[in-house]
């Protein structure tokens, strides 16, 4: 090989490298002027956006409205505990319970209901309100701890708060001008050690309580009253069912899904029981499990009692008092619902 051939060999490589050179330039000048074009193009855009001249169409409202909605509230109350004692200290200072407190809270809560219809729930024309008592009114001595611990016998109990509850109750026959109870008994005011399924209700102090009120208004054509004597209440508002029961029929909860599974087989099963003899329900109340939860298909009830030791020591999340309440039209069955809260630590002193 002469020197020639290697000045050669050279030139070619430096022509090779100056090829690949210039095609990388052409492709890189390609890209930089497809992008000055999409720039000029998103320019365009704004540029017709900025002198666009939008003429929104106009959306009259009416200005004659018609007469409020009709509408029923309902409101559950259960799960009071009344009478049982929660020491703030036994449950890190996250509630106090005794007899003095839950006539605050029922306070409250008759007050705040009223408010939700009022003035939160503003615009509605109501037809009346259904009251379900949903069951434990009392926390009962079903439990040694708890008869160790109650402010009163359960006796004194009923007899005390019995006026209380009928109080409550004028107070919202009185605004609401027609008042449907409902009534079923829990597991909690049972007289017997036990659970047992003949003679559930006549041998609960929820059923007396309830057969005492209704005995105190038997001639208040405002107040209508529904207590059955068995576990479950069937009520009709709008031509829809609603089912009240207390809930401890449910079984379980402490799995990962936590207590939606016990509950939604409890509603399937009793769902495929009315269906047998020509029964229906939209709704399922229930009480029992401590916790609010609505749903269009059931309504689980919080606990006017609020934490306790039970629900410390369970390590179950914390939840403040409060109770359940929805609004029923007749064209689309329950539309709104919403907590009562019932505490108020201020007014409670503790």
């Amino acid at each position: 090989m002469n020197l020639n051939d290697d000045i050669a060999g050279e030139l070619r490589q430096e022509q090779t490298r100056l090829r690949q050179e210039r095609d990388q330039a052409l492709s890189k000048l390609q890209e930089q002027e497809n992008e000055l074009m999409s720039l000029r193009k998103a320019l365009d855009a704004v540029q017709q956006i900025e002198q666009a001249d939008l003429q929104p169409p106009i959306w009259l409202m009416p200005r004659n409205r018609q007469r409020a909605q009709t509408a029923t509230l309902v409101a559950m109350l259960s799960d009071l505990h009344l009478d049982e004692v929660v020491l703030p200290e036994e449950v890190d200072g996250l509630n106090a319970y005794n007899r003095a407190i839950a006539q605050t809270r029922l306070h409250i809560w008759t007050e705040n209901t009223i408010k939700m219809a009022r003035a939160h729930l503003a615009g509605l024309r109501y037809d009346g309100l259904v009251l379900l008592l949903g069951g434990d009114i009392f926390s009962g001595d079903i439990h040694e701890e708890l008869s160790e611990t109650n402010e009163d016998t359960l006796i004194g109990s009923l007899l005390h708060w019995s006026e209380h509850l009928a109080a409550a109750v004028d107070v919202l026959a009185g605004e609401f001008k027609k008042l449907h109870i409902a009534a079923v008994a829990g597991n909690h005011g049972r007289t017997t050690r036990k659970p047992r399924a003949k003679l559930r209700a006549r041998t609960n102090y929820d059923w007396l309580l309830a057969k005492m009120l209704e005995r105190h208004f038997v001639d208040d054509k405002r107040i209508t009253f529904q207590i059955p004597e068995s576990s479950d209440c069937l009520v009709s508002i709008y031509g829809r069912g609603h089912l009240l029961t207390h809930g401890d029929q449910a079984h379980g909860g402490s799995g990962i899904g936590g207590i939606y599974p016990p509950i939604m087989r409890l509603r399937a099963r009793k769902a495929q029981r009315y269906l047998t003899v020509d029964w229906s329900f939209d709704t399922l109340w229930l009480g029992h499990w401590h916790q609010y939860l609505p749903s269009p298909s059931l309504i689980v009830n919080g606990s006017m009692k609020g934490y306790d030791e039970y629900a410390y020591i369970n390590n179950f999340q914390h939840e403040q008092p409060q109770q359940a309440l929805a609004v029923v039209t007749s064209h689309r069955g329950i539309i709104l619902q919403a907590p009562v809260f019932c505490s108020d630590r201020k007014r409670e002193s503790w």
